[in-house]
């Protein structure tokens, strides 16, 4: 009985584990397509791709709903009940980068910015390349009125994705607000 509970457990595992590499080779070939995308429209479908893979748990379905109801609370501004969903997220997978995304989102919308650029910290350390993170690493960064970091940030959105609008947008209110304070 012992060991077949052990092969059970080991099965079960492996699986997660091979979903794990799947998904991250599926979000690896997209961000191959979305450097060399040829015009706004097909980066904007290969965006929507990548959005549904960092929404979707690679291998637990309850944690993708878990994330789905957040994300329903903070569109209904219910901005404490999608803080303690995305809470709740992370501390059963805290690896997941969509999770704190979504959490230093709310934090933002909250005003708590040093804990949403925590939370962003904490994305980027998982995923790099997560120019969502990284844009919202932008707004926090204007918010606490570090225009030189906002702008790197922006910088940073646009080589992972050169065709994303609001990162050239916002540098360029950035470069003209930095202007403004040294005159």
């Amino acid at each position: 009985m012992k060991k077949v509970s052990f092969i059970f457990l080991y099965f079960i595992f492996s699986s997660s584990i091979f979903a794990d590499d799947n998904h991250q080779k599926e979000i690896d070939k997209l961000f191959i397509q979305l450097k060399s995308a040829l015009n706004f429209e097909n980066s904007k479908k290969i965006e929507d791709k990548i959005w549904n893979l960092w929404t979707t748990h690679p291998s637990k379905n309850n944690l993708t709903k878990l994330l789905a109801d957040g994300s329903s609370a903070m569109m209904d501004n219910k901005l404490e009940t999608a803080y303690n969903k995305f809470t709740e997220v992370i501390e059963m997978d805290p690896n997941w980068a969509e999770a704190w995304n979504k959490r230093a989102t709310v934090l933002y919308l909250m005003g708590k910015y040093e804990l949403s650029q925590a939370d962003i910290d904490r994305v980027l350390d998982i995923e790099e390349r997560h120019f969502g993170a990284l844009s919202g690493q932008g707004l926090v960064q204007t918010a606490l009125k570090n225009y030189q970091k906002a702008i790197d940030s922006y910088i940073q959105a646009h080589k992972v994705h050169p065709f994303m609008k609001s990162p050239l947008i916002m540098i360029e209110k950035l470069h003209l607000q930095l202007q403004k304070q040294s005159i």
